[in-house]
């Protein structure tokens, strides 16, 4: 075999190859990144709309009411009448958050 006809062989089987690597490779992305990186911004555009007065969970499972929003990326909550925790924004757990915040079902 002349060389010519080993390059053109090797070519030939490389781009199904090339073409299944880029499939997996946007199928990952569309399955597993892209999810996550939308998860991730709307759990910090829900963490920098905290105000006061707004019931919380963390990601510790302390419940708690938002009593001072800080410039610091903190805030304070109050766990009881009278104790206060000053804890990070990013440790609020948006989905346990807004579980304790929807409306009780209607009970049948």
């Amino acid at each position: 075999m002349t060389p010519l006809v080993i390059f053109l062989q090797a070519g030939s089987s490389a781009i199904p190859q090339m073409l299944l690597l880029g499939g997996m490779i946007l199928v990952f992305w569309l399955f597993m990144i892209r999810p996550q990186a939308k998860k991730a911004k709307l759990a910090k555009q829900f963490q920098e709309n905290l105000q006061k007065g707004a019931k919380i969970v963390t990601i510790a499972g302390i419940h708690g009411v938002v009593n001072k929003v800080n410039e610091d990326g903190t805030i304070m909550i109050e766990t009881s009448p009278g104790s206060y925790l000053k804890i990070e924004k990013s440790a609020i757990s948006m989905e346990w958050t807004n579980n304790i915040n929807k409306p009780a079902a209607a009970v049948k």
